[in-house]
């Protein structure tokens, strides 16, 4: 005898959905991680190369562009000789932190109960 289908109780998202539309600013790999070495302030590429060692540098480079795009980060270019080049979180982006916070502590949680 087949199951009968249940009737989800979830209130519809609103349209569009919000959810999906915040998801797909921070996705691709490493993009949480680039917005969450910014959240303290500017830094530079080799600075967040740096920060985040698996990352390679054309992915890298690809996701803080596309972060720029999005509006997430600020490409700030330095009249200095050689040039220099400062990423920052925009205030959108600055609004990203707590969500991410939020994931890290359930990430924690969900570590303990696993025991790893």
């Amino acid at each position: 005898m087949p199951l009968k289908m249940r009737k989800n109780q979830s209130p519809s998202p609103p349209e569009p959905c919000m959810l999906t539309e915040c998801m797909s600013i921070i996705a691709g790999a490493w993009a949480p991680n680039v917005i969450w070495c910014l959240r303290a302030g500017p830094r530079r590429y080799s600075e967040l190369k740096a920060d985040i060692p698996p990352v390679t540098s054309k992915v890298l480079s690809t996701r803080l562009r596309e972060l720029e795009q999005r509006g997430v980060i600020l490409r700030n270019v330095m009249p200095t000789t050689p040039p220099s080049v400062e990423y920052q979180l925009t205030p959108l982006g600055a609004e990203l932190i707590p969500a991410l916070e939020a994931v890290v502590e359930v990430g924690h949680k969900l570590k303990t109960l696993r025991g790893f």
